[in-house]
C-alpha cells in the first residue's frame, strides 16, 4: 500500500524476493496538464509492469471497501507513504496486520513530512524503522531500525532516494524474520511532530544566519523550492553550502556567494522563473551576478 516514487522500491523488493504480493493499492489517478488526461501514480504503474493487480479506492472507510480488502486474506500489508487513513477493520484484517516503512528514527518525526524537516532542523542522521501499525499517527512499535547520516551538502531530494532503498531493503529483512522480531514500543520522550510543508516556509529571509538559510535550501529542494527575487522574477535555490564572507543580507559577493545575516550561502544550483535547473556555472553564465547585486528585492 503507497502511492509515489518513495513507495516504489519496496513494491520492487517485495516482488524481487519471491513474496507473492496480491494486490498494491494506491490513490487513484489524477488529471493533470492541459489535457486533464489521467496520470497513473509510480506505484500504479509499477505494479503494472510486474503484473501485480492494482486497487485505487478513494476511501478505505466504506465496509465495501473493508470486505475487499479482508477477502485478499493477506498474511501481511505493507504501508510506504500510501495517503489515506487505514482504518481499525483495515490494521486488523492481515494476520500479522499491517507494517509501515516510515523515514525517519521513530520517535523523532513522527507525521507527513520527516525527510524535510530532519534537514530543516539540523539532525545528523536520520533512518527508517519498520513500525507496527495502529491507530494513532506513527506510535506503533517498531520491529526492526536503520541509521543513517545525514550528509553536509545532502538535500532532501538526495536523502528521499536514500531512504527508500534502505526502507525497500529493511523491510525485506523483516518478513524474514517475522515471527520471531520482538516489537518495541516506542517511547514518549523525543517525540516531534513533523507537519507538512507549508509554502509560506519557502521564502528566504537573508537577515537569518548562514547555517539556518543553507538548511532551509536544501530541507525544501526539489520541493517546494527556497526562493528569493531577483530582478523581479522569483529564483529557487536548490543546492547550497555554508561558506566564508560577510556583507549586507542578500547581497552577492562574488560569484554566487550570497551575504546571509551572519554569514554566507553558497549557492551551487539554482533555478529562475521561466527556466530549468541549472548548476552555478551555468546559471551565472546566463545570469550574470556582479558582486552587489541584490536578492529578495
Amino acid at each position: 500500500m503507497g502511492t509515489p516514487e518513495f513507495s516504489v522500491p519496496a513494491l520492487e523488493a517485495l516482488v524481487q524476493a519471491g513474496h507473492e504480493v496480491v494486490a498494491a493499492y494506491c490513490q487513484p489517478p489524477r488529471r493533470a496538464d492541459r489535457g486533464q488526461k489521467e496520470r497513473l501514480t509510480p506505484v500504479h504503474r509499477a505494479a503494472m509492469q510486474l503484473g501485480v493487480p492494482v486497487r485505487y479506492p478513494k476511501t478505505l472507510r466504506t465496509p465495501e471497501a473493508q470486505k475487499e480488502f479482508a477477502a485478499l486474506q493477506a498474511d501481511v500489508a505493507i504501508v510506504v507513504a500510501y495517503g489515506l487513513i487505514l482504518p481499525q477493520a483495515v490494521l486488523d484484517a492481515p494476520r500479522h496486520g499491517c507494517l509501515n516503512i516510515h523515514a525517519s528514527l521513530l520517535p523523532r518525526w513522527r507525521g507527513a513530512a520527516p525527510i524535510h524537516r530532519a534537514i530543516l532542523a539540523g539532525d545528523a542522521e536520520t533512518g527508517i524503522c519498520i513500525m507496527q501499525m495502529e491507530a494513532g499517527l506513527d506510535t506503533g512499535p517498531v520491529l526492526m531500525r536503520s541509521a543513517t547520516p545525514i550528509g553536509a551538502n545532502e538535500t532532501t531530494g538526495d536523502l528521499h532516494d536514500r531512504l527508500a532503498g534502505m526502507g525497500a531493503d529493511l523491510i525485506a529483512i523483516t518478513l524474514g524474520r517475522l515471527g520471531e522480531i520482538t516489537p518495541e514500543p516506542q517511547p514518549e520522550e523525543g517525540a516531534s511532530y513533523a507537519s507538512k510543508i507549508d509554502k509560506a516556509e519557502a521564502r528566504i529571509d537573508w537577515t537569518q544566519d548562514a547555517t539556518q538559510i543553507d538548511l532551509q535550501i536544501r530541507g525544501l529542494s526539489p520541493f517546494p523550492g527556497a526562493w528569493t527575487m531577483l530582478r523581479g522574477k522569483r529564483l529557487k535555490l536548490l543546492r547550497s553550502a555554508v561558506a566564508a564572507g560577510q556583507g549586507a543580507p542578500g547581497e552577492v559577493l562574488e560569484g554566487f556567494v550570497i551575504a546571509c545575516g551572519q554569514g554566507a550561502v553558497e549557492i551551487t544550483e539554482a533555478q529562475i522563473e521561466g527556466r530549468g535547473r541549472q548548476g552555478a556555472n551555468s546559471f551565472l553564465n546566463g545570469t550574470p551576478l556582479p558582486p552587489g547585486t541584490r536578492l529578495g528585492e
